[in-house]
């Protein structure tokens, strides 16, 4: 690893790697994510801490299962005093930007980042903390399966608005950066929305696409309907209250195949900025996603389940000249980033930490000399109305 790259983050949002071609899936168009690929780390078998937007962020942040901070649900508090991997880099003396999503709840807006370049897309307040005494109360708030039976080709959104502004600020900070004084390397984190339901995306990705082609679940149900967690995700997402046919699932297939190559296309135009600043030489790329999507998989949308399309993630590294391209098939964590940036910053030592870490870096993984083959991973969010268990906890060499 070179002294001190700069590092560029893009995250993706709800984007599970079984359809992406990098992982072997045969019809979704994602070329930049497979030249990224090609030229880097590419981790098989990576997951999430928690199958849910915040909890997962909070511990990919701070490098800690959600229980050690927490990382309870959406509407969880991320405490100003958790360390997090942006706190490392600037002692390391990085610069730290965040451009889009993150979901932090709480008053600090920054957890260890110097300036945010955009506003976040979800409330910061407490306004989606669940009702647990009444868990035969479906939340308001939450997402229905009308984002699955209303799926289609749209014109605009606020998440196509958000994603733009999001790429737009991020290739401008590379440009001032590259045209500026400051000689400190930089860490960006660039975090759209997309390929997040609900499954609408502009005509132009959507007629990337022929429905015919696009290929359904191989569960449509589950082995087990007695299973009360599948029941609680079927009774959060109103599945039992709307008629899903095939159509309806091969349309919502395609609009997220559309939104995975709308993301692959604003990541290939971070990637040329880079070029264009004559950054690209010195700069770690990492590519990843909060967690995945079950797409219809076992009768379930969305996330909140340990099943693989929703816990499994993305996970690529490259660095031109450096790092040598490979497959990784140990099973790693996105609670392993923090230690992992943190080592990148320090020259490659481990160096202390302020406080707990449960992830462990993967720079062994990256120079082909070994590594951990373990995850552990946390879930307290929508459990079953028959168990009040306080949490589910789940641990896999290979999932």
């Amino acid at each position: 690893m070179p002294k001190r790259p700069n590092i560029l983050f893009v995250m993706a949002d709800q984007m599970a790697p079984a359809f992406l071609p990098i992982h072997g899936h045969k019809l979704v168009k994602a070329p930049n994510i497979e030249r990224l690929a090609a030229r880097g780390v590419v981790f098989e078998s990576a997951y999430c801490a928690s199958p849910l937007c915040a909890p997962s962020r909070f511990s990919m942040m701070a490098g800690r299962l959600p229980s050690g901070i927490g990382a309870w649900d959406n509407a969880a508090d991320f405490a100003a005093d958790v360390p997090t991997f942006a706190h490392y880099l600037r002692d390391a003396g990085y610069r730290t930007a965040l451009s889009g999503k993150m979901h932090f709840c709480g008053a600090d807006q920054l957890h260890g980042f110097e300036e945010r370049l955009t506003t976040d897309i979800y409330p910061a307040d407490y306004s989606w903390t669940p009702d647990w005494e009444h868990p035969e109360v479906r939340p308001s708030w939450y997402h229905n399966m009308l984002s699955v039976v209303q799926a289609g080709p749209c014109r605009r959104s606020n998440q196509l608005d958000f994603d733009e502004e999001v790429v737009y600020a991020a290739r401008r900070y590379l440009f001032d950066h590259a045209r500026g004084t400051d000689e400190r390397p930089f860490c960006l984190v660039v975090s759209m929305t997309h390929p997040h339901d609900p499954y609408a995306i502009p005509t132009e990705y959507w007629e990337r696409y022929r429905e015919a082609e696009i290929d359904l679940p191989t569960l449509a149900t589950s082995p087990d309907p007695a299973d009360p967690h599948w029941r609680r995700l079927r009774h959060v997402s109103a599945a039992d209250e709307y008629e899903v046919t095939e159509t309806h699932v091969r349309r919502a297939r395609r609009a997220y195949y559309g939104a995975i190559s709308y993301v692959d296309d604003q990541l290939g135009a971070l990637v040329k900025a880079l070029g264009d600043c004559g950054l690209g030489e010195n700069t770690l790329v990492l590519f990843t996603a909060d967690h995945g999507d079950m797409l219809g998989e076992r009768g379930l949308w969305y996330k909140m389940t340990w099943h693989e399309n929703a816990a499994r993630v993305p996970l690529v590294m490259a660095l031109p000249g450096d790092l040598s391209p490979r497959r990784v098939t140990h099973s790693v964590s996105t609670i392993d980033l923090l230690p992992t940036l943190a080592e990148i910053a320090r020259d490659g030592r481990a160096g202390s930490y302020a406080a707990p870490v449960d992830g462990r870096s993967l720079l062994p993984h990256l120079s082909g000399t070994g590594g951990h083959d373990e995850v552990l991973g946390e879930y307290s969010s929508a459990i079953a109305s028959e168990s009040r268990a306080p949490r589910a906890r789940a641990a896999a060499k290979s999932w």
